[in-house]
């Protein structure tokens, strides 16, 4: 766990300031979500996605940039488990309704969260009413024009 550097203990992550179990505040806390969250899976699903999105293949970077996402709400089991980037992550939870194209896979977790939600595939501009009549801004706009 915890790191001697000269006499002084480090959390692994470099850290000085030590708060329990060898760890600083912030490796405490995310190794306490690990476990709470995701079962403690989370380091293994990023290493079986190359802790890179599996929709987009963005580099994950720094551990904590890749989002482990629950394909079916609060089980974590591995192969319900997939890592994510920021972005696709959005998306499959933000969007509303899908207005273009998307990779299969990220169609696939968007309709996993959205069973009922909207999927359009192209814009439809065909007029169904009549178009609003003009109106002159100002009086002499119109003298004028």
């Amino acid at each position: 766990m915890a790191k001697q550097i000269q006499g002084i203990m480090h959390c692994p992550c470099g850290r000085e300031k030590i708060l329990a179990n060898g760890l600083c505040a912030s490796c405490y806390t995310l190794k306490r979500q690990d476990a709470e969250y995701f079962g403690g899976l989370r380091e293994a699903v990023l290493e079986r996605d190359g802790n890179r999105c599996r929709v987009c293949d963005a580099p994950g970077g720094r551990k904590r940039e890749m989002i482990v996402h629950h394909r079916v709400v609060g089980k974590s089991v591995l192969h319900l488990m997939i890592a994510l980037c920021p972005g696709c992550h959005a998306k499959v939870h933000r969007t509303k309704a899908v207005l273009k194209e998307w990779p299969v896979l990220l169609l696939e977790l968007w309709r996993e969260q959205h069973p009922t939600g909207h999927e359009q595939t192209m814009l439809d501009f065909t007029t169904r009413k009549r178009p609003a009549r003009l109106v002159p801004l100002s009086e002499n706009r119109e003298q004028n024009g």
